[in-house]
């Protein structure tokens, strides 16, 4: 007996399968960028178009914002028609709005294509984890999802030196003219690549009614009851404020202190970009291998906030070269923390409630990145008025935002988790 008969090769579904996630990672990847883009962006913006802080906040947060608000809306859309039609109509808003802010004549056509690119980019990773879900096997689930998750750091990593050089030969419009290119790009490849085939069903009786698909109505109701169950308070405020801090630094102020601050040109703040892109990368596979699980990770999750909360005190107070350079690789090699909230919230509901605390996770997550780059940008701007020093009203403020949400998740009821028994 032929002993290879029992191992079949693999199959051409398989490899359409990973092809197919390839080519919805390079949406994905497009979001990351956008979501970066402000810290090599915002000088050259400040100066031509004459920029107040708080215009700039306004405008990095803009892209947050509607990123945020249109999750449940996207995570609806894949469940009536698919991921495929949802990204392919979506994403050309996307493309839209970097192109009109290539040729944007005013401070009011950057806001518009900042708020049509984040509804663009809505429905980007979302569709990346459906698509896992649907067409993989469970245990193949993490494995993919680290794949998808690494193809998208290549978008934050062109925001940094590749951004950085291309500004400086050509333009801040160049750079979102290259954007644009890649998005167009990427749509084609969705629509050339992605085509998803039926997802196979258990048999049911011929007279069986089809399951009813939910609504957004539905879907906003479903959320209610999460609000109800007194643990969710001081998850959402821990949620607000942990990853906001690392994009509101990475994506719009990182730059701008490097710069203005120290006088550093902008491929050498590219540069340092780069290196806090690569720590911010490696973190959240670093802490996922070494999440001690129970209630030691709701302590880690907390004292690595607090410590990031004190890394932003550190940058407000001194002014010192070293540590404007130093801490955010250093805080990029920490901000691998939040992946734990994922864990946490995962077994902090019950398994028919989860996938609806994860979208909620998700869009306080990300309306936290809006308010807080929105939050900063009025404290730059009163420090300006008042004869201070903008950055160090920034970075107080995102000290005391991060401090204040990790304190609510301290003080507020936390889930109940499972004892792990001593040897």
């Amino acid at each position: 007996m032929n002993k290879h008969a029992a191992s079949p090769p693999p199959t051409r579904w398989s490899t359409s399968a990973a092809g197919m996630l390839v080519a919805l990672a390079t949406a994905f990847a497009l979001s990351q960028a956008f979501r970066t883009v402000g810290a090599m962006m915002a000088t050259p913006l400040t100066q031509h178009f004459g920029l107040t802080p708080q215009a700039l906040g306004t405008w990095a947060g803009t892209f947050h914002f509607t990123f945020g608000i249109m999750q449940l809306a996207m995570g609806v859309s894949i469940d009536h028609f698919g991921v495929r039609r949802t990204v392919l109509t979506a994403f050309p808003l996307a493309i839209a709005g970097a192109a009109l802010c290539t040729v944007a004549p005013g401070f009011g056509a950057l806001l518009l294509g900042q708020a049509l690119i984040g509804v663009g980019c809505a429905p980007a990773f979302l569709a990346c984890t459906v698509f896992i879900a649907r067409h993989f096997d469970a245990s193949r689930f993490t494995a993919m999802s680290g794949l998808v998750m690494s193809l998208a750091g290549m978008g934050i990593l062109f925001t940094g030196t590749p951004l950085a050089l291309l500004i400086e030969a050509a333009s801040w419009r160049a750079g979102y003219a290259a954007l644009t290119a890649f998005a167009v790009l990427s749509w084609i490849v969705i629509f050339w690549r992605v085509h998803e085939p039926a997802r196979t069903t258990t048999a049911v009786a011929p007279d069986a009614p089809a399951p009813e698909r939910q609504s957004l109505r539905q879907a906003v109701r479903d959320l209610l009851p999460l609000f109800a169950m007194p643990h969710t308070l001081g998850l959402l405020c821990f949620a607000c404020v942990s990853y906001a801090a690392f994009i509101t630094l990475r994506g719009l102020w990182l730059g701008p202190v490097l710069h203005d601050r120290h006088g550093l040109s902008l491929v050498a703040s590219g540069n340092v970009a780069l290196v806090m892109t690569v720590a911010g990368m490696a973190s959240p596979m670093l802490f996922g291998r070494l999440d001690p699980g129970g209630a030691r990770r709701t302590r880690w999750m907390m004292r690595c906030a607090f410590a990031g909360a004190a890394m932003f005190a550190a940058m407000a107070l001194t002014q010192s070269r070293a540590i404007d350079i130093g801490l955010p690789i250093v805080y990029g090699l920490l901000s691998g923390y939040s992946v734990l909230l994922y864990a946490y919230t995962k077994n902090a509901y019950p398994a028919a409630v989860t996938g609806r605390a994860m979208a909620l996770l998700n869009m306080a997550m990300f309306l936290g990145v809006s308010l807080m780059q929105w939050t900063t940008g009025v404290a730059a701007s009163w420090a300006v008025a008042h004869g201070s020093e903008p950055f160090r009203a920034v970075f107080l403020t995102v000290s005391g935002m991060l401090a204040a949400g990790t304190l609510a998740f301290l003080l507020l009821p936390r889930a109940k988790v499972p004892v792990r028994p001593t040897p």
